[in-house]
């Protein structure tokens, strides 16, 4: 049994990636990993900044704002 990691919603991104899934330029998820703003998690591995797909999508649903 094979498991497409594309499709998997623990894959990891690139923060190229993850930016671009966000809308966001590298350097925004950059300067907000740096100064810890929102509190989007990410993962060091070797030199690279990781983002999991689910992390995203969790971050994305707890910026919903609801209307009065």
């Amino acid at each position: 049994m094979s498991i497409s990691l594309s499709d998997s919603k623990d894959r990891l991104l690139s923060r190229p990636e993850a930016a671009a899934w966000l809308g966001l330029s590298p350097y925004t998820l950059n300067e907000w990993a740096s100064t810890g703003r929102y509190g989007l998690r990410y993962y060091r591995i070797g030199r690279k900044c990781m983002y999991r797909l689910s992390d995203i999508q969790a971050f994305i649903a707890s910026r919903a704002v609801h209307p009065l």
